[in-house]
């Protein structure tokens, strides 16, 4: 099934909308349930593709698992490590951070390489090397990652500022009794609800947002309830829609120290916006923000995020002048830049990590793909700002980072269609005639 997203451009978005919980921390604390035997409870959880994948790998090693109402609940009394198949996990990079709850907990972990997004090169060098460094033992091969024995505290020396073997160092940390030093540790809001979350289970945490974590861990951890923090990816992207389509949008749920650079850079952009920190509301007035051309260079937290560099690219289109990106940590992201360009966007692309885009344009209504989960939510924004139709296709990957995107963006008034198409190889296996076009009801979409 091809889904896609059918969007009539040129609405101003008005109104409120809340921001759900973050895909990038659930993923971890589903995994750091794992560190306990018993049932976790995990509130504020997105409905996600990604979650749901996550909690078919979880079923897949005996636990127990639920999800209503944005809530989770995991029971690990017939957890087992066993190895996972590439089937649940080469479509979720994410599974990577069982590595690390598994390995303590039982001993050994075996799983096929994870997939997800791609976005260049993302080796699993820096979980294998944070997790030896504690004494396990590399027995991976080139198709199987695998790890055991019994970890021991110390000192760990991550080699990059990596947000998900950070994560796989805390949590296996905390079940490992004494202290362990983790260096070069990442510091995003989603590693720090991971360290949050762990001393709620009983091991002592120190340095919870810097790039140094001490993990006093013990030999049994307590089930916990937790609340996920709100995603600040998803508010960014918020925050751009209703910049270019000239709205006035109020954000709730939403925690500022989370994007104080990003929120920064929009208003050196010329973006009117107000926060109120009791109320934790963000209000972006599009109608008096009046956009120039401004540099942007992505960053470890709390640097420029990465996951907004291409929303924050359609917002260049609209901005007077010649904006510059560059993007430092990843490769394999200016690919969605080439939609822009279809969609008429100026764009001068200097090389793999750098682009200048001038602007602004009058976009136009295409046929775009999404390239993966960030850009397919910066041809949303596009859409919302261009003249006339567009289609977006591979609409899999937007709903594998953002919690029924296009219900809170219709919410805000924008003419937005969920639609489905049949594949040809569909048709062949029972359904008579060519490929039907439907409209897709949120409640019978398999997310």
């Amino acid at each position: 099934m091809d889904i896609r997203y059918r969007i009539q451009g040129g609405t101003s978005l008005r109104g409120d909308v809340s921001v759900s919980g973050s895909k990038n921390a659930a993923l971890p604390l589903m995994a750091a349930s794992v560190l306990c035997q018993g049932e976790t409870v995990l509130k504020n959880i997105p409905y996600l593709r990604d979650v749901k994948a996550m909690l078919g790998i979880l079923e897949f090693l005996g636990a127990e698992t639920s999800f209503h109402d944005g809530t989770v609940r995991i029971r690990t009394h017939n957890l087992q490590s066993k190895p996972i198949p590439a089937e649940l996990v080469s479509k979720l990079r994410g599974s990577i951070v069982l590595l690390g709850p598994l390995l303590a907990r039982f001993g050994v972990v075996e799983m096929s390489y994870p997939g997800g997004c791609v976005l260049g090169k993302r080796p699993v060098l820096a979980h294998v090397q944070a997790l030896t460094q504690m004494g396990a033992e590399d027995m991976s091969s080139d198709e199987v990652l695998h790890l055991q024995g019994t970890l021991r505290p110390g000192r760990i020396v991550l080699p990059e500022f990596s947000v998900t073997a950070t994560e796989n160092a805390v949590m296996a940390a905390a079940l490992v009794e004494g202290e362990t030093r983790i260096e070069i540790a990442a510091a995003e809001p989603h590693v720090q609800a991971v360290e949050q979350c762990v001393r709620a289970m009983g091991a002592d945490v120190e340095g919870i947002g810097t790039h140094t974590v001490t993990v006093r861990g013990r030999d049994t951890l307590s089930c916990v309830e937790f609340t996920t923090p709100s995603d600040y990816l998803e508010a960014g992207a918020l925050i751009i829609a209703a910049l270019v389509t000239h709205g006035k949008v109020r954000l709730h749920n939403v925690e500022e120290e989370h994007l104080l650079f990003f929120l920064e850079t929009l208003r050196r952009m010329g973006a009117v916006l107000k926060y109120d920190a009791k109320e934790k509301t963000l209000f972006v007035d599009g109608e008096l923000s009046s956009l120039k051309a401004v540099s942007a260079q992505t960053n470890i937290f709390p640097g420029f995020p990465t996951d907004l560099m291409a929303p924050m690219g359609v917002a260049m289109t609209q901005a007077r002048g010649v904006s510059r990106i560059f993007e430092v940590l990843f490769e394999g992201r200016m690919a969605y830049l080439y939609e822009l360009e279809k969609m008429g966007a100026q764009v001068e692309i200097l090389n793999s990590h750098q682009a200048l885009i001038i602007g602004p344009v009058q976009l136009r209504g295409r046929t775009v793909a999404s390239n993966d989960i960030r850009a397919g939510a910066a041809m949303v924004l596009a859409a919302l700002c261009a003249e006339g139709e567009t289609t977006i296709t591979d609409v899999r990957y937007i709903e594998r980072g953002y919690d029924h995107l296009d219900d809170k963006l219709r919410s805000l008034g924008a003419k937005i269609e969920k639609i489905e198409f049949l594949s040809p190889e569909e048709v062949a296996a029972g359904v008579t005639g060519k490929a039907v076009e439907v409209a897709v009801k949120r409640e019978e979409v398999i997310r």
